[in-house]
């Protein structure tokens, strides 16, 4: 389920909700009970790695380079 984040005007304060997308844009009331609250623009943030891919060829890669080196 998506993660909304909203603000609220009233004291400021920003929360996040657990919500369907058909209810993005159903109001929501901060945790100190106040109802006028906006929704934020929300960055997306992807976890994991990234490996650095393989060396291919050329001298001290390992690979082949087309000149009979490989067996």
């Amino acid at each position: 389920m998506p993660r909304y984040e909203y603000r609220c005007r009233s004291c400021g304060s920003t929360f996040e909700l657990n919500r369907p997308m058909a209810e993005s844009s159903a109001p929501a009331t901060c945790p100190d009970g106040h109802g006028d609250t906006v929704k934020l623009l929300s960055t997306v943030a992807v976890g994991g790695t990234a490996a650095a891919p393989a060396p291919s060829g050329g001298a001290g890669g390992g690979g082949c380079c087309g000149g009979g080196c490989c067996g």
